[in-house]
């Protein structure tokens, strides 16, 4: 026949202790005490959310005052243009005379002063008689040679010579070439008058871009 034996384990020196209250108390208290930590956790929430926003503010208020700052300083700046429009119109206008000015003259040669130097390289007993030139402009551009050996030109000088002995064309040519601008020349005729023994020469030379007088270039 078996046995069944209860076993009670009896705890000697603890503190006895009784709990008298229904169940029903205790999980109202444990509810309530529950309930007040979570309101301490919304109203720390709140708090948190509450400086966030006030640092939000006070940055957006600072940000707006810096805005009208610079407006403020913005408006001066256009009224201090404002002033000085006169001026920017009248820089304009003179940037714009330049302008023309440097196209205007980007063809020109001082013909006085280069005749001068075509006339220096002339045997002794040799005077111009006629001139004829023929230049480029800005607005048209100068008819290049179609043949080969011939160089770039910007103007034509067409002139005739007498002499009352034949000149000596060939060094009077390599005269002509120490002229700056100089392309090329060549004589287009050599006469004589019998009745007058005056001797007539024709020389036609050809001048490029390093005559022109470049009065308006603005050094860089």
């Amino acid at each position: 026949m078996s046995r069944v034996t209860n076993a009670v384990t009896l705890l000697v020196g603890g503190e006895p202790r009784v709990d008298l209250l229904p169940p029903e108390i205790l999980k109202e208290r444990t509810a309530q005490l529950v309930g007040r930590r979570l309101g301490v956790g919304v109203i720390g929430v709140l708090v948190v959310v509450l400086l966030g926003a006030g640092a939000a503010t006070v940055y957006a208020m600072q940000s707006q005052e810096a805005l009208l700052v610079e407006q403020a300083r913005t408006a001066e700046l256009l009224q201090e243009q404002a002033t000085y429009s006169e001026v920017r119109t009248v820089q304009s206008q003179l940037a714009l005379v330049e302008a023309a000015q440097q196209v205007g003259a980007s063809t020109e040669i001082d013909w006085k002063a280069y005749l001068e130097q075509v006339r220096a390289t002339l045997p002794g007993s040799v005077s111009i008689d006629t001139v004829s030139v023929d230049t480029a402009s800005p607005m048209a551009i100068f008819a290049q040679p179609t043949a080969p050996l011939q160089g770039e030109r910007v103007a034509t000088i067409s002139f005739t010579a007498t002499s009352m002995v034949l000149p000596d064309v060939p060094t009077w040519l390599a005269a002509l070439k120490t002229l700056p601008g100089y392309s090329d020349a060549l004589p287009t005729s050599v006469t004589l008058d019998s009745t007058t023994g005056v001797n007539t020469v024709s020389i036609t030379m050809h001048v490029n871009s390093a005559a022109f007088a470049q009065r308006f270039v603005t050094e860089k």
